[in-house]
């Protein structure tokens, strides 16, 4: 009897609000204090260093993403780019880590908000929320992820009622006479930035699931890209612009300091925010389980995760073990630590991915979607770089 596959229901619209959702779910609703408590008022110059350290990475999962369209994606592209079985392996457990990690940050964070709402503690609303959204990703690929788009479409007008809160505010001090760079507080913010930035890795896991991946997926990752740094940037900047870089440091809610600078309640804010922890924790729980299901494919020691629920289509105990690590790291963790440990992870399968496509492109040209040599050079090259500058940090 054949195992039930992954059903293909997803088209580029779909995918391109999941990128989006998941990007801006991860990251800027609760990382813009961390980034701006390193790099103070040039907070938005280490947004836009963190997106360039990912757009050549971005663009070389869009190739690889044609050349080897499969869940668990970054073990199929380590295994056959760089011949090693044990390394691929290695690198999707990798990534599972990671999406449990980042999905843990922003449950967190998002708890954070939601306490402005209603009277609880973090441990039960973080609990509550996750037990949820992991059910809510068992049931269906196609609910899960059309229930993400309307998410997305929320958090995004919260970034806009953020923006125009910051820039419709009284400017701080700081704005009228900029201090001088600090290139290493910069360095190691940006590294810590780069934790927004997450999401297009996560787009190619879902390939099995995605109507026409030879088109879809390519033009879904850089869409996602492209809107998300915008928004980054005029975000970040409308924070340090409106709040005190000190205040900012020290929140775990910043962008609701933004609103309030306006003089709005933070109400409206807190909940927009809840909205969009809720869509990147359930992305991070989908993709990590796709990767889970892949590699159950390619290690019989994983080969029990490899089953897809015959009527849900979705592979329901990696599902329900993602969720249940998800909770385990929320409960345990502050949010700097989460992001700090997954961005750390992930720059080191970036530089594996990216040496990956050299070799595959060195052996074969063909792929209807193609990124010249040097973009993956400089993917694995910028990610070393900012790998080391997390490194330092953390040291």
């Amino acid at each position: 009897m054949a195992t039930p596959a992954l059903k293909r229901r997803l088209g580029p619209g779909l995918m391109t609000a999941y990128g989006v959702g998941v990007m801006v779910g991860a990251g800027v609703y609760v990382l813009v204090g961390a980034v701006a408590a390193q790099a103070g008022i040039w907070a938005p110059l280490a947004f836009l260093i963190a997106g360039v350290v990912a757009a050549p990475s971005a663009l070389s999962y869009a190739e690889l993403s044609v050349r080897l369209p499969e869940a668990a994606g970054e073990v199929a592209y380590v295994a056959e780019g760089l011949s090693s079985h044990a390394l691929a392996v290695l690198v999707g457990l990798a990534i599972v880590l990671a999406g449990v990690i980042s999905a843990a940050a922003v449950l967190r964070g998002g708890a954070g908000y939601l306490a402005l709402l209603v009277p609880l503690e973090p441990a039960p609303i973080i609990l509550g929320l996750g037990v949820a959204l992991t059910a809510l990703a068992v049931v269906g690929v196609l609910e899960s992820i059309a229930f993400a788009a309307i998410l997305t479409l929320i958090e995004v007008v919260g970034l806009a009622l953020v923006i125009w809160a910051g820039f419709s505010a009284p400017a701080v001090p700081e704005m009228a006479a900029l201090p001088p760079v600090n290139w290493s507080g910069v360095a190691g913010a940006a590294a810590l930035a780069f934790f927004a930035f997450i999401g297009f890795e996560d787009m190619v896991n879902m390939a099995e699931e995605v109507r026409d991946p030879n088109r879809t997926l390519p033009r879904s990752i850089l869409a996602a890209l492209a809107i998300t740094t915008a928004l980054y940037l005029l975000v970040s900047y409308a924070a340090v612009r409106a709040v005190p870089v000190e205040t900012l440091a020290g929140s775990e809610r910043p962008l609701a300091l933004v609103w309030e600078s306006a003089g709005n309640s933070a109400q409206l804010l807190a909940a927009i925010a809840v909205a969009a922890a809720l869509n990147g924790v359930l992305a991070q729980i989908v993709m990590a389980a796709r990767v889970l299901f892949g590699l159950g494919r390619r290690e019989p020691g994983l080969a029990i995760f490899n089953k897809a629920h015959p009527r849900f289509g979705t592979p329901v105990l990696a599902t329900v073990l993602a969720g249940a690590l998800m909770l385990a790291a929320a409960l345990m963790l502050p949010v700097s630590a989460l992001a700090q440990a997954t961005s750390m992870v992930l720059l080191g399968v970036f530089i594996l991915v990216n040496l990956s496509l050299v070799f595959l492109k060195r052996r074969s040209a063909e792929a209807s979607f193609r990124v010249p040599m040097i973009v993956p050079l400089f993917g694995a090259a910028a990610s070393a770089a900012a790998l080391f500058a997390a490194l330092g940090g953390v040291a």
